[in-house]
């Protein structure tokens, strides 16, 4: 317990037992509602020389008892002084899905602007800038829990018809809210990465912008390219170590170790 009687605030970051010697480092950014044990399995199909840390956001797991979070520039912002204690000196790619394509966008952006080392290469799934990417904050905000689920069925997040226990419901719905919210009231100041981009993304996500993953050309310094696999929103879950391995190869050619 703390000294106010609060209990003891987690880590932002969770990172695999191994590969502390490792050359590079990888930040894994879970989707709207997602944690970090649901992206824990890249830490044994990533290539050997891949350190693997996973974002856990307030809300969820070990975090559940606190609030969660449901606005873009106070996440940045909570997460960016743990974010640079993570930092080591060695060469880090950002990796995010969806929502936490999103983020890890942002962080590198502020991390930048205040002077902090800029991302190898920043690893962007199933979310690219302009209109048309999800509900808007107000629309989240009058969804009612079934029309909430019902959306997220729709994307592939979970199975339709499932009837979620209330338990279950309560640590869920914050969490998946609270990232919704999050995203919809985002407001696109058009800032570039400050790292090269590399996309990737499903050939039915109903959720991509016009133009697809190409919409990141416009922000890349340099844009490497989008990569579509076969699937939806959710394609990632299918095609995760052919995309853990294009990530590879790109952050070999951006930052070679000696």
């Amino acid at each position: 317990m703390s000294a106010t009687g609060d209990p003891p605030r987690a880590r932002w970051f969770t990172g695999s037992e191994a590969g502390h010697d490792a050359p590079y480092t990888v930040f894994v950014f879970p989707h709207a509602g997602g944690s970090a044990a649901q992206y824990r399995s890249w830490s044994a199909t990533l290539p050997p020389e891949f350190e693997t840390r996973f974002v856990q956001l307030p809300g969820r797991q070990e975090r559940l008892r606190e609030e969660a979070m449901d606005d873009l520039d106070s996440i940045v912002e909570a997460l960016q002084d743990p974010f640079e204690g993570e930092l080591d000196g060695r060469p880090y790619l950002l990796f995010g899905h969806s929502f936490g394509a999103l983020l890890a966008y942002r962080l590198a952006v502020a991390l930048v602007a205040d002077g902090g080392p800029a991302p190898a290469l920043l690893g962007a799934s199933g979310w690219a800038p302009g209109p048309g990417t999800g509900p808007s904050r107000e629309r989240v905000a009058d969804m009612s829990d079934e029309e909430l689920l019902d959306r997220v069925a729709e994307l592939g997040m979970m199975p339709r018809g499932v009837a979620l226990d209330p338990a279950t419901l309560a640590t869920v719905l914050p969490a998946l809210r609270g990232d919704l919210l999050a995203a919809g009231g985002f407001q696109d100041d058009l800032a570039p990465a400050p790292c090269p981009v590399a996309a990737y993304g499903g050939t039915d996500d109903p959720l991509l912008p016009a133009g697809g993953m190409d919409a990141w050309a416009r922000r890349g310094s340099p844009f490497l390219g989008s990569t579509l696999f076969p699937g939806g929103h959710f394609y990632l879950f299918d095609h995760a170590v052919a995309v853990q391995h294009s990530l590879g190869r790109h952050l070999r050619r951006l930052a070679p170790t000696v």
